[in-house]
């Protein structure tokens, strides 16, 4: 290659550097790695340079980890959940950039000596002595939520209401065999049938009166849940409460179907 052309070479070379196209290997090295920095206590992500040596790098982490730098023993990992060792930093001289680290990679940082700087014991609640009471001194503390529930009368302190007494008397006029009509919500049916059943059930609480129609406009065949009270067809058996009943002359009512209805 001629001189010319050599110093061409350069000159772009350069030209290229101060327009910021390219890094220099000294721009690299100072941009730094982000790296994870983890200790007993400490858990942060750092920017370090690479240049920095491995004793400098011992002050910084002192004051990230809280562990003298005499102390610390650094090893570089390519993740948290990877447990083989890279490469341990323990040349003071050597520089970081000298390990190959890379972005997003750990250096963990282990304490030589943790009685004097009590490393991992700020973390360490089993160490911590615990403020207990027995349930005999808790209650009779007045600054404490059972208290102040007692004083409010809330939960459990809240005042009970009184339960209605249910009547479970059987009305006089509701005998067995009885005929009968229920009362209706629905305008214009009368639903009639014979009393089959009066008293208490399993399935409600009070007194309930078994019904059997005349037609299937029922619920059930005199069972319920499997207790049977009465016999009767499908669709015929009904329990309602004995306030709904009237015992009386209530026929059999015809039904009467027009012509075009069949």
């Amino acid at each position: 290659m001629s001189k010319n052309a050599s110093y061409r070479v350069v000159t772009l070379y350069i030209s290229v550097v101060e327009h910021g196209l390219i890094a220099t290997t000294s721009e690299l090295w100072l941009q730094g790695r982000g790296l994870f920095v983890i200790s007993p206590d400490t858990h942060s992500e750092r920017r370090l340079e690479l240049h920095v040596t491995i004793d400098k790098l011992k002050d910084k982490l002192e004051l990230i980890t809280g562990i003298p730098a005499i102390n610390q023993v650094i090893s570089l990992y390519n993740t948290e959940s990877d447990q083989t060792v890279i490469a341990t930093l323990s040349d003071d001289s050597k520089q970081l950039g000298f390990y190959g680290v890379r972005d997003y990679q750990v250096l963990r940082v282990v304490d030589t000596n943790p009685s004097v700087s009590f490393t991992g014991q700020m973390t360490d609640v089993s160490q911590v002595e615990k403020f207990e009471l027995t349930p005999e001194e808790y209650a009779q503390r007045q600054d404490t939520v059972l208290a102040y529930k007692q004083r409010n009368q809330m939960g459990r302190f809240a005042p009970k209401e009184e339960e209605t007494a249910i009547n479970m008397e059987i009305p006089a006029g509701i005998v067995i065999g009885s005929r009968c009509e229920v009362e209706s919500t629905e305008p214009g049916l009368s639903k009639r049938g014979v009393v089959r059943f009066a008293g208490p059930t399993k399935f409600g609480k009070g007194v309930w009166v078994g019904i059997e129609y005349d037609e299937p406009i029922g619920k059930n065949d005199g069972s319920v849940q499997e207790e049977r009270y009465f016999s009767c067809r499908p669709k015929y058996g009904v329990f309602v409460h004995a306030d709904k009943v009237k015992v009386g002359d209530y026929p059999v009512e015809d039904l009467d179907f027009d012509d075009e209805e069949m």
